[in-house]
C-alpha cells in the first residue's frame, strides 16, 4: 500500500502541467466555446457548425461562437486551431482539405493534420456526376463510351486544382479509362455556371450546390456516390448501381480539437454532438444542404480520416497534383 501511495504521489508531483487540464475537464464547459471554420461564411462548411452550435449552446448554457478564418485552402484556419490552447474551448470544423489532402497538395503547411484530436464526423455530402443538359448521354455508361470516342476530348470542370471535384475527376478517369480534359475554375459557382452554360461537358460536385440546377433541368445528374440514392433525387442511381463500384468520393465536415486536448473533453463533446445529430430538427436542416448526418465515436472519425488520407494521397501523388 505504501508503495502505491508513494507512486501516486510521485506521478502527481512530477506532472503539474496536467493539473489545469484535469481541472478543466471536470468543469467543462464553463465559458464560451469558439469553433474555427477555415472558409468564408455562407457555405455548407460554415452552416453545419452553426446549426450544431445553436443546439450545443442551449444544452450547455454557454455561447458557441463561429470564427471564420479563410485563406490558403483552409490552411490559415487550421494553423490557428492547431496552436490554440488544448482545453476544449477552441474547436475546428473543416471539410477534407486541411485534414486530409492539403498536406500532399502544398509544398509546406505549418501544422500536422494528424495531431488534431478527433471529436465527431458531423456530416457527409456525396459527390455527384453532372453533365451539361444537351450532352447526348443518359447514364454513366453512355458517358464513358462517349468520352472514349470523343475527339477532341470531353472536358470536366472543377472548383480548382486539388479540390474534391478535381480529385474525383481524376479518380473517375483512372477507374474507367475514359479521358477527360481538366478545366479548373475558381470555386463551385463558377464551375456550375460553366456547366449550365454548356462551356464544359462534365463536373463532379457535391450534391448541395448542384441539386437545384438538376431539378430545374439546366444540367443532368447521372450518378451519386455513396450507398444510397439522394432523397431529393431518387431517380438518380448510385455509382455502384451504375456499375462503378470502386468510385468513392464525398465532401464532409468533421469536428476536431487542438493537439493535446484531453480525451475526456473530446468524448464529452462527442456525446453531446451525437445527441444533437439525432435531433429531428437538425436532420431536417442538414437535409436542406443534402448532408447526411453521421456522428459516431472519436475513434470512428479517426478511422475515417485515415482512410480518406490514404485514398487521396495515392490519387494526388500518382498524378502529381499540386497547388501553388
Amino acid at each position: 500500500m505504501r508503495r502505491l501511495v508513494n507512486k501516486a504521489m510521485l506521478v502527481f508531483c512530477t506532472a503539474p502541467s496536467l493539473w489545469p487540464l484535469l481541472a478543466s475537464a471536470q468543469t467543462y464547459p464553463s465559458r464560451a466555446i469558439k469553433i474555427i471554420v477555415p472558409f468564408p461564411p455562407g457555405g455548407t462548411v460554415d452552416s453545419l457548425p452553426r446549426i450544431v452550435g445553436e443546439k450545443l449552446s442551449r444544452r450547455w448554457a454557454q455561447p458557441i461562437v463561429i470564427e471564420n478564418r479563410a485563406g490558403a485552402g483552409g490552411n490559415i484556419g487550421a494553423q490557428v486551431a492547431a496552436t490554440a490552447p488544448p482545453d476544449g474551448y477552441v474547436l475546428f470544423a473543416s471539410s477534407p482539405g486541411p485534414l486530409t489532402t492539403n498536406q500532399f497538395l502544398y509544398k509546406k503547411i505549418s501544422y500536422d493534420p494528424a495531431a488534431f484530436v478527433p471529436v465527431s464526423l458531423l456530416g457527409v455530402v456525396p459527390t455527384v456526376l453532372l453533365v451539361r443538359r444537351d450532352l447526348p448521354v443518359r447514364d454513366l455508361n453512355e458517358l464513358v463510351s462517349l468520352a472514349k470516342s470523343s475527339k477532341p476530348p470531353l472536358t470536366f470542370a472543377s472548383q480548382g486544382n486539388g479540390t474534391t471535384s478535381h480529385l474525383a475527376g481524376i479518380l473517375f478517369q483512372k477507374l474507367t479509362n475514359a479521358p477527360l480534359l481538366h478545366v479548373p475554375y475558381s470555386g463551385t459557382a463558377a464551375a456550375l455556371t460553366a456547366l449550365a452554360g454548356g462551356q464544359v461537358d462534365v463536373l463532379f460536385d457535391n450534391a448541395t450546390a448542384s441539386l437545384a440546377l438538376h431539378q430545374s433541368g439546366r444540367i443532368k445528374m447521372l450518378a451519386v456516390a455513396g450507398d444510397t440514392r439522394l432523397e431529393r433525387a431518387p431517380l438518380v442511381p448510385t455509382f455502384a448501381q451504375s456499375g462503378l463500384k470502386d468510385f468513392e468520393s464525398h465532401a464532409y465536415i468533421s469536428l476536431v480539437a487542438p493537439p493535446g486536448t484531453p480525451s475526456e473533453i473530446a468524448a464529452f463533446i462527442n456525446s453531446a454532438v451525437d445527441e444533437v445529430l439525432r435531433d429531428p430538427e437538425v436532420k431536417a436542416r442538414f437535409a436542406e444542404f443534402s448532408v447526411i448526418p453521421r456522428g459516431g465515436s472519436p475513434g470512428d472519425l479517426s478511422a475515417w480520416l485515415k482512410a480518406e488520407t490514404a485514398r487521396w494521397k495515392q490519387v494526388i501523388q500518382e498524378n502529381r497534383v499540386t497547388v501553388d
